[in-house]
């Protein structure tokens, strides 16, 4: 048996919101039906972008969600993304412009950490 990964789900509070964000970093579009909601009361309980049948982004609706600490385990991240640019300058300015916060803790100069709108670190990379 062979498994291949489908989606990567990040819990929120406000699913088309954060599905917008991402949706706008990568490209993909939000896919169909699934933006629907926007700005009713009641969110859908879940928005996948759609990456043309490579593995995807989802956002799951939860209405207590606590965004994660890094570095710390009070509230641990327990997954981040990493998005590779040819330009890590450019990149903070493309991500910050989203809507991304830069984190207060830089590892090195390989990579820059960021929030996303819903608190989840994620990370920009230099290609390889």
């Amino acid at each position: 048996m062979v498994v291949r990964l489908s989606v990567t789900a990040l819990d929120t509070r406000d699913p088309v919101g954060l599905a917008r964000f991402y949706s706008a970093l990568t490209g993909w579009p939000i896919r169909p039906d699934d933006d629907a909601g926007a700005g009713e009361t009641d969110p859908p309980d879940w928005v996948e972008l759609d990456a043309g049948g490579a593995a995807t982004i989802a956002c799951q609706l939860s209405r207590g969600h606590v965004p994660p600490v890094w570095p710390g385990d009070e509230h641990p991240q327990q997954v981040h993304l990493d998005f590779a640019v040819a330009d890590l300058d450019e990149g903070e300015a493309f991500v910050l412009g989203l809507g991304a916060r830069k984190h207060d803790i830089q590892p090195d100069a390989g990579w820059r950490v960021f929030l996303d709108p819903a608190g989840h670190p994620f990370c920009l990379v230099t290609e390889k």
